[in-house]
């Protein structure tokens, strides 16, 4: 079974925390990975730098841009991440978008993904009817899981759509915005969060965008599976450093 439904059946209240790939620099990605494995979250995630990141916030661009500053690559990426297995199962997600991975080759990327281990990905700007058409069989070859986002304005019978292509889990988008950490969910949010929930996916849903501190954790987890961590993330390695990873871990979930 991936990974990544094995920690789902498992686990409540799951924490999943997203770094830029390359940041603060280049060959992070290893001690960042295995802090956050000691500090016993759930799943992570990892971001493959873009120039042109469309849905994230101000936070995670600049990781992006300083990552690919400091010569992060997808080959490099795959090179950091090909002994990983050795060491850990803990539940690793890809995210980028979509152009670079056309660039590198759709077949060629998931192969390489299954090669390191990794679990499943999340490409925000791929159509899912797309996906279904010219990439399903690929990802499914590799045994990938695929996730997709939903948002507040996502119709029902998109919702529907993407929870039949979904194999891991559905990302719910928390708001209208792009992503960046808050400290409380406004009324509008707790309502689309219901609905949701009422609509009893057959896919465990993660809450992302807009999660960084234990009070909006919580009100994630009430409505959901868990939640997704990663522009307060990003700002406290940057701020505290890399070890200091736990520190920030055991007060979201103290």
């Amino acid at each position: 079974m991936n990974r990544i439904n094995q920690v789902f059946q498992n686990k409540k209240n799951i924490l999943s925390i997203y770094f830029t790939a390359g940041f603060p620099s280049k060959d992070d990605t290893i001690e960042i990975i295995k802090e956050l494995d000691k500090s016993k979250v759930d799943m992570i995630e990892i971001g493959l730098p873009f120039s042109d990141p469309l849905a994230d916030g101000p936070t995670i661009q600049r990781s992006s841009e300083k990552a690919i500053k400091n010569g992060m690559t997808t080959d490099i990426l795959f090179r950091q991440l090909n002994k990983l297995r050795a060491t850990t199962e803990i539940p690793l997600v890809l995210m980028g978008y979509f152009n670079p991975i056309l660039q590198y080759g759709f077949e060629k990327f998931c192969k390489k993904c299954s090669e390191v281990g990794i679990d499943g990905l999340i490409i925000p700007d791929l159509p899912a009817n797309i996906f279904e058409k010219y990439y399903f069989k690929i990802t499914e070859k590799f045994d990938l899981n695929v996730m997709f986002l939903i948002t507040p304005q996502t119709s029902i019978q998109r919702i529907n759509k993407i929870d039949k292509l979904s194999n891991g889990f559905i990302y719910m988008v928390s708001s209208y915005s792009v992503t960046g950490a808050r400290n409380s969910f406004d009324d509008y949010q707790i309502e689309y969060f219901k609905r949701i929930k009422k609509m009893k996916l057959s896919n465990p849903l993660l809450i992302g965008f807009g999660i960084g501190n234990k009070s909006t954790y919580n009100s994630a987890c009430k409505f959901s599976n868990g939640a997704i961590i990663g522009s307060a993330f990003i700002k406290h390695i940057e701020k505290n450093g890399i070890r200091n990873t736990k520190k920030f871990i055991d007060e979201i979930r103290k």
